[in-house]
């Protein structure tokens, strides 16, 4: 499997808190470290809806990646920042629609790197790459392995943009350009982040006094994103009320998502 590593040990470091590993412990998970666990609860006491966002995220990607594979009948998957493994996972539910569908996930922290050769053991088409999502061209030539950039993909992107400073060399907005430059017409885009609000903002400060880091945005720059697609309706919405279940009754959260296809 791509992605593999020898300084993986060195570099699984439990004193520092990573992203991956905090939203795991969000999510009800096991695999994360005292760090995570300690910036997690500092950030709950002050914005105690990160659990729901962190559910509600989680809840999005099924319903997307259905719609991809199911009604957009897309059979490639990048999935860019993909966390640690729970219920569910893109490669589960597209394989379980279309078994042909093939599925490379992307992360930067080693446990998920663990995790992901477990999982990986006896699933369809399915690769890994250990990669960070600011070099782009690193992980498209590794990704080509395994997908085909002449026919259409999924460029998924749920809560990794965050992750990416404005300031960083490529910044957010040229890292989703350099993707969709290498996917061919029919490609989708799905981008799911939380936005900036008084209760979000402290929330930030917080995991930053802590060692963790993340960089909200407003709606506006978040549908800036879909600048030239065609976003799928609802279009660019809060979370939960994107295509929800029929007997669903969502509220809306301080996080918004989209998926768009490119012409």
């Amino acid at each position: 499997m791509s992605g593999s590593n020898p300084d993986l040990q060195a570099r699984l470091n439990a004193d520092q808190p990573h992203s991956a590993r905090i939203w795991n412990y969000w999510l009800g998970g096991k695999d994360n470290f005292a760090a995570d666990r300690a910036v997690g609860d500092q950030v709950k006491d002050v914005y105690p809806e990160v659990v729901q966002v962190a559910r509600a995220s989680r809840d999005f990607l099924g319903r997307a990646v259905r719609f991809l594979a199911g009604e957009a009948g897309i059979r490639q998957f990048l999935d860019l920042g993909t966390g640690l493994p729970s219920a569910g996972n893109t490669h589960e539910i597209a394989q379980a629609i279309a078994p042909d569908a093939r599925v490379v996930y992307v992360d930067n922290d080693p446990l998920v790197l663990v995790h992901a050769r477990a999982l990986l053991v006896g699933s369809g088409v399915t690769d890994y790459v250990d990669a960070d999502v600011r070099d782009p061209a690193a992980i498209l030539q590794a990704a080509a392995k395994t997908l085909d950039f002449e026919r259409p993909i999924a460029v998924m992107m749920l809560g990794i943009l965050g992750n990416v400073a404005d300031t960083d060399v490529p910044g957010p907005a040229e890292i989703v350009a350099q993707f969709l430059a290498a996917v061919p017409s029919g490609s989708h885009l799905v981008v799911n982040d939380s936005v900036v609000t008084a209760e979000t903002a402290e929330a930030v400060r917080t995991a930053r006094s802590s060692g963790a880091d993340y960089h909200l945005r407003t709606v506006e720059e978040i549908n800036s994103f879909f600048t030239g697609l065609d976003v799928v309706e609802p279009g660019v919405v809060p979370t939960p009320l994107w295509r929800p279940a029929p007997a669903a009754t969502p509220e809306a959260l301080n996080v918004y998502c989209g998926v768009a296809r490119k012409r």
